[in-house]
């Protein structure tokens, strides 16, 4: 049994025990959050909503917020003796997946 989720503009495949890691959501460590299923799908079964499937649950457990590795982007315009270098960290949420239910 999976379903399909959504969150934080993405779409994941879950099953109940994975451990994902979505966009920053606005929760504290060991919150609980529920998530938007877009499908869902056992044994011989799949559930597509429009645009979500009505009566089906997924409830996942926050493990920890934190930030990417970082990256580095640098920046110029030739012949004009410009240059910037900038970093960015992606904020992340870690999340376990606890039920998956119809």
């Amino acid at each position: 049994m999976y379903a399909i989720i959504e969150t934080g503009g993405k779409q994941y495949k879950v099953e109940e025990g994975s451990v994902i890691f979505v966009e920053k959501l606005n929760a504290e460590d060991n919150a609980t959050v529920d998530f938007k299923v877009v499908a869902f799908a056992t044994e011989g079964e799949f559930l597509a909503g429009n645009p979500y499937v009505d009566g089906a649950v997924v409830t996942g457990k926050v493990l920890k917020n934190g930030k990417g590795k970082k990256i580095t982007v640098s920046t110029y315009k030739p012949k004009k003796g410009e240059k910037r270098k900038m970093g960015h960290r992606q904020p992340y949420t870690q999340v376990e997946i606890t039920t998956v239910s119809k």
